[in-house]
């Protein structure tokens, strides 16, 4: 019996630089990836109608029916990665590659995994990409240039490993002039945590991006149980001390008045001048200092 094939849209992503965020990190390199696992990718290809065949460490392959949404996800999904990695300090961003293409594949009826040369072809496109861009076929730009805002950047023809013909791929980037949409309410699901302690005596909370997302106008940070949305309590922290906010897809913190002031890395922050935090951020409040991380 014959296996079974059907025609497909494949995106293969692959992270870049894997070994040197291992090496510089296992345990947060690790809470990294399955955060954008989970809160980034399955979302994004299963809303879209795509299928999720395989998420092995630092690789995903999927599946869509259609080229123009196959393109669309990936899109969206780098948009997330970018909102997710202006978070991060740089030497600790996921910049993933991500490839597509339109192909045959041959179905296992037991696993559901997809094989042959359209997975390939996807993968070796994929290696052509750039950290945090995506490249794509002449199949994939052909059948979706003109459904699509963004715009297809000649690659030129390549010679890819165990592919005996040369593939011409296109790189997808904003069309010139065009307004590229947000995906600010898609900021993932991140945790950071603010730790610290003082005179022997631990301080701290848990933020929950997704939680500062829902309130526009902040949450508060303060030593009042009834006016605070995070409490510290210190004598040196004000009632209402100072406000975390999103902006532009930003993490930032302003001061609201308080009397021992509010400082990140140093500079000190003031009322309607908020400043970016990120996880690697030491945020002072009061005399009380947090390390900023991510879970």
């Amino acid at each position: 019996m014959s296996p079974r094939r059907r025609l497909s849209a494949i995106l293969h992503a692959d992270l870049s630089g894997f070994v040197r965020l291992m090496e510089g990190g296992e345990d947060r390199t690790v809470g990294h990836l399955k955060s954008v696992q989970a809160d980034i990718w399955r979302p994004a290809i299963e809303g879209a109608g795509g299928r999720v065949v395989n998420i092995v460490g630092d690789s995903v392959l999927a599946e869509f029916d259609s080229a123009v949404a196959a393109v669309a996800t990936a899109i969206d999904i780098q948009e997330r990665m970018a909102h997710f990695n202006g978070m991060l300090d740089e030497e600790c961003r996921l910049m993933f590659r991500i490839g597509v293409h339109l192909g045959e594949v041959i179905i296992d009826e037991e696993t559901q995994a997809i094989f042959g040369d359209g997975v390939n072809v996807a993968a070796r496109i994929q290696s052509l990409a750039e950290p945090g861009g995506i490249a794509v076929s002449r199949a994939v730009r052909d059948v979706t240039e003109l459904q699509i805002e963004y715009g297809f950047v000649d690659g030129g023809e390549h010679q890819a490993k165990n592919v005996s013909r040369s593939l011409q791929i296109y790189h997808v980037q904003p069309r010139s002039g065009a307004a590229t949409r947000t995906t600010t309410s898609a900021v993932p699901r991140l945790t950071l945590r603010f730790r610290g302690t003082l005179a022997g005596r631990p301080y701290g909370f848990d933020l929950a991006i997704d939680r500062l997302m829902a309130r526009h106008d902040g949450l508060v940070i303060g030593r009042a149980l009834d006016q605070s949305d995070f409490v510290l309590s210190h004598s040196t922290v004000s009632r209402r001390h100072a406000r975390l906010l999103l902006a532009d897809g930003r993490l930032q913190i302003e001061d609201l008045n308080s009397t021992n002031g509010t400082a990140v890395d140093g500079e000190p922050a003031h009322p309607g001048k908020p400043l970016m935090l990120q996880a690697g951020s030491k945020l002072k409040i009061g005399d009380i200092e947090l390390a900023v991380g991510g879970v």
